[in-house]
């Protein structure tokens, strides 16, 4: 029970990872770890924060349309 997830045993997750293992290479493991790593934090940090909206104005684009409501 331990090594079933969703119907994956443990003979199938080695394979797997042996698979991986012959593809990627031992060196590359780390850094494939620390990427899939860093994606899964920040979805889950994106789905616990509330959408932010931004309400601010560019003060450039404030000026620029002052200046062209001066000229007409």
């Amino acid at each position: 029970m331990l090594g079933m997830i969703g119907g994956i045993g443990m003979p199938e997750l080695i394979v797997i990872l042996f698979i991986i293992l012959i593809i990627f290479g031992a060196g590359k493991l780390p850094e494939i770890g620390a990427g899939i790593g860093k994606g899964i934090k920040n979805f889950r940090k994106a789905t616990k924060e509330p959408d932010e909206i931004d309400v601010t104005h560019d003060k450039d684009k404030l000026g620029q349309e002052n200046e062209e409501k001066e000229q007409k």
